[in-house]
């Protein structure tokens, strides 16, 4: 007998929007300047095309990704950000406890799984974001 896929279904797909429209219609200018600088800088290091991912997630790239402790896969962007109210939110899919050394260069941001926090690109420096 076959063995059952674990590719789980999740909600937040690729779509069709178009993501300059999308980071166009972010309120505050800071961020929006922001975006646009990261959507260049994501574009540069993954050599993809950026697709909204959702109504909010600007991703760049596929990969699929295997959890550890249940083996449940799902089928994700390599990299990506989201501006949102509070901070922009950037998806890495490096694990960031090998980069703890240049994330004590970055400057201000938060962690979280596979996630930085940032509140505007000023906070930090740009070269080790990029490296």
């Amino acid at each position: 007998m076959a063995e059952k896929s674990k590719l789980a279904e999740i909600k937040t797909k690729p779509t069709a929007a178009s993501v300059e429209d999308f980071i166009n219609t972010v309120k505050d200018e800071q961020k929006r300047k922001d975006s646009f600088v990261l959507l260049e800088m994501m574009k540069k290091a993954s050599g993809e095309e950026p697709k909204m991912w959702g109504g909010s997630l600007i991703g760049f790239g596929n990969k699929r990704y295997k959890s550890p402790a249940t083996g449940r896969e799902v089928d994700w962007l390599r990299i990506g950000f989201s501006p949102r109210k509070a901070n922009l939110l950037l998806y890495i899919s490096v694990s960031l406890k090998e980069h703890a050394e240049a994330l004590k260069k970055l400057g201000k941001h938060k962690t979280g799984v596979g996630c930085l926090y940032i509140n505007k690109l000023e906070d930090i420096d740009i070269k080790v974001l990029k490296e």
